[in-house]
């Protein structure tokens, strides 16, 4: 059977990419959010998985505002990297895991979701910068992808019990897997900023504080929170909760925090790094 080693949760801000071609890690600017990731570095070398089932959101390479799922899953072979427009150097592409995309459909449409199905799909800062994070100067991705987006973009967005619930579907898909793959969860994105409008550079420490303080042991309690207030609490773009969220509940029931790091501001986004285990 398949074995869920735990889940990694991190912000995707498209400045970290531009801070690691520069090689900018140890400025002063940019020393306290790369010092989270020396552990989610050994942790990855300690657990070993074979797999990462990621869940993230789309910023225009696959989707738009005239096409919008709020859910969609990849199934394809293979996941090339390309630039949606921020200027960074293009990242290397994912074997994927079709097999496991499918069986996580199946088990998604069987508990009434209606995912969109890909089996052709790009990949943007959101899944990369995560990976380039964790995996400094890797060769190749150790890994297969399962990619899993969610829309955080054009309203009317997934409310956080709905993204929980999906979490958990993908959880019974994971937990019913007959091979033998080690899988890590993905959460990326946030936490909270606002990038336009009256109230751009807006964070809010209280907010995202409640949320690392819950999501391992209480994620039901990021659910008593409406869109709307999430929007008012994290700003426009702080909604990329909903994919640490879902990636939570694709954890399992059980998950103990072993790492967190927090900093604010990183290109007006206050960004967290997390770790949690299973049980």
């Amino acid at each position: 059977m398949a074995e869920i080693v735990g889940a990694y949760f991190t912000s995707h801000v498209p400045g970290i990419g531009g801070a690691i071609h520069r090689g900018d890690q140890q400025t002063p600017y940019w020393k306290p959010f790369f010092d989270g990731f020396p552990r989610v570095q050994e942790w990855l070398c300690e657990v070993k998985p074979d797999v990462a089932v990621v869940f993230s959101n789309d910023h225009g390479l696959n989707f738009f505002l005239d096409k919008m799922p709020t859910f969609a899953v990849g199934a394809a072979a293979s996941y090339a990297n390309a630039d949606e427009g921020w200027g960074l150097p293009l990242y290397k592409s994912f074997k994927g895991h079709p097999e496991l995309s499918w069986h996580i459909i199946e088990q998604m449409v069987g508990d009434e979701f209606d995912p969109v199905t890909c089996q052709e799909m790009l990949v943007d800062h959101a899944i990369s910068i995560p990976f380039e994070l964790a995996y400094p100067g890797a060769g190749e991705w150790p890994v297969k992808l399962v990619p899993i987006g969610i829309n955080t973009v054009q309203h009317p967005l997934p409310s956080a019990k709905r993204c929980l619930a999906l979490g958990r579907s993908v959880h019974k898909a994971l937990a019913s897997w007959q091979g033998d793959e080690r899988i890590v969860v993905i959460g990326t994105g946030g936490l909270s900023h606002q990038l336009d409008g009256a109230r751009a550079g807006f964070m809010n420490k209280e907010y995202d504080l409640f949320c690392l303080d819950n999501i391992a042991r209480d994620p039901d309690a990021l659910t008593q929170h409406s869109i709307a207030d999430i929007v008012r609490l994290a700003g426009t773009q702080g909604v990329e909760i909903l994919n640490w969220i879902a990636a939570r509940g694709a954890l399992g029931p059980q998950g103990h925090e072993i790492h967190r790091n927090y900093h604010a501001p990183i290109s007006n986004t206050a960004a967290a790094t997390l770790l949690l285990e299973p049980g």
